[in-house]
């Protein structure tokens, strides 16, 4: 059992951890930390697996700490457009409740029906719909966390606005379990859309194409709920698996959504540019059926290269006016080192989630793949950009971490690692 709970989807061997704690309260948290602090062994908390860096995997000698069945949605506030939740809450779940009163939560990662509110925020993670109302960070108004001495400490509030203190809100949602473990976080709910968001789907000639399309669709004022891209490669796995009618001279796809009350007309605006942009082909959707169908394929996309071998996924982001320009990195990249990258987007924010493929079975990505992700990084920092948009540092990013942050941060952040956790007994290694 205890394997099962020290893996998240990442190729990493985990370590061998002493023991699982499967909380089912604040009080067995509060337990497990003092328990921990006292004999200064280290605790991995998780919530359910479904992280991309690394954030979540065991190490020797560690306590793995589940938050998955602290399920409860404590109260949903349609008065206040609130809702408190425990950490092991599904992200489509909450979705799910706020929408029986009219409202809806708006981060939607790609996993959103697996993964969890609370690793959700220890990742600060983004998703779909993050380019009109942002990620994780944006919806989380306070928390309840539980430092590593086995304190409790309450951060934020329930309003809208709020200045009182530093923003330690701020601070816990993106540390990955660095800094304590999140029992309870009040979320802010909005108002769902009047009708059925409206969708639509335009293929390229090539990828730039595809993101320079965005570019137009956002100077033109669309304001998309929703604009993913997937490249050639991305597509094929998906055509591979589920034969979704790949033609040949589709080198990429561009998805697009508005949740507008006249978002049918603002879809046919954007499907207008896209022609206008060198869209060989562009289906706008006319009912909701249609509409997730479209959204299905962007989807599918991890699944589809989890099949063609051990996954490598990054997600640099960039200023959206430098998406073409790193687009064309992360082909050249592929090219040079003779790598199959998987490259999908949230285009339109700029986070790009390049996905490199190697054999199943191999303990350690080969050097041709470090190579060809050293170069998309690197150049992911000359345009402006980060090393990771959404899915965290974890263990995978730590290689390059100096690059954008430098000594000085680096310094910082040491020191408020050293105050909220003063043994390092907190996710050790990962993050920072």
């Amino acid at each position: 059992m205890i394997d099962s709970y020290a893996r998240d989807r990442t190729y990493l061997e985990p370590g061998k951890a002493l023991g699982v704690v499967l909380a089912r309260s604040r009080e067995d948290v509060v337990t497990t930390m003092r328990w921990a602090s006292e004999h200064r062994v280290p605790v991995v908390p998780r919530g359910a697996g479904t992280g991309l860096a690394g954030g979540a995997t065991a190490m020797d000698g560690s306590i793995v700490l589940s938050l998955a069945r602290m399920t409860a949605i404590t109260e949903l506030s349609p008065a206040d457009e609130i809702a408190v939740v425990e950490p092991g809450v599904i992200t489509a779940d909450l979705d799910r409740a706020a929408r029986g009163h009219g409202l809806m939560y708006a981060p939607d990662p790609s996993s959103y029906e697996i993964s969890t509110i609370g690793g959700n925020l220890a990742t600060n993670a983004g998703g779909l719909r993050c380019v009109k109302y942002g990620v994780t960070r944006d919806s989380a108004l306070g928390l309840e966390v539980v430092l590593a001495d086995g304190r409790v400490m309450n951060t934020g509030r329930r309003t809208v606005k709020g200045v009182t203190g530093y923003d330690l809100t701020g601070l816990f949602v993106g540390s990955e379990g660095t800094l304590g473990v999140i029992t309870s976080a009040t979320v802010r709910l909005r108002r769902a859309p009047l009708v059925p968001p409206a969708t639509f789907a335009a293929e390229f000639g090539s990828a730039r194409d595809a993101a320079a399309a965005v570019s137009a669709i956002i100077a033109a004022g669309c304001q998309p709920s929703l604009m993913e891209l997937l490249d050639r490669a991305t597509l094929k796995a998906i055509d591979d698996w589920r034969n979704i009618g790949l033609e040949d001279t589709s080198q990429a796809m561009l998805i697009g959504q508005s949740d507008a009350a006249d978002g049918q007309a603002v879809a046919v605006r954007m499907q207008e540019i896209c022609e206008a942009n060198g869209a060989s082909f562009v289906a706008v959707s006319t009912t909701p059926a249609e509409a997730d169908e479209l959204i299905a394929v962007r989807r599918m996309a991890y699944q589809a290269k989890e099949r063609l071998g051990a996954c490598l996924v990054e997600d640099v982001c960039v200023p959206r006016s430098a998406l073409p320009e790193m687009i064309s990195a992360i082909e050249a990249a592929a090219a040079r080192h003779d790598v199959l990258i998987c490259t999908v987007a949230h285009a339109g924010d700029g986070n790009l989630h390049p996905v490199f493929i190697f054999d199943h079975g191999t303990a350690e990505p080969p050097a041709p793949v470090w190579a060809a992700a050293d170069e998309v990084f690197t150049r992911a920092l000359e345009l402006g950009g980060t090393l990771t948009g959404e899915h965290g540092v974890g263990v995978l990013k730590r290689r390059w971490l100096d690059l954008e942050a430098g000594p000085v941060v680096s310094e910082v952040q040491q020191g408020i690692k050293a105050v909220f956790d003063p043994l390092g007994i907190l996710n050790p290694g990962k993050a920072i």
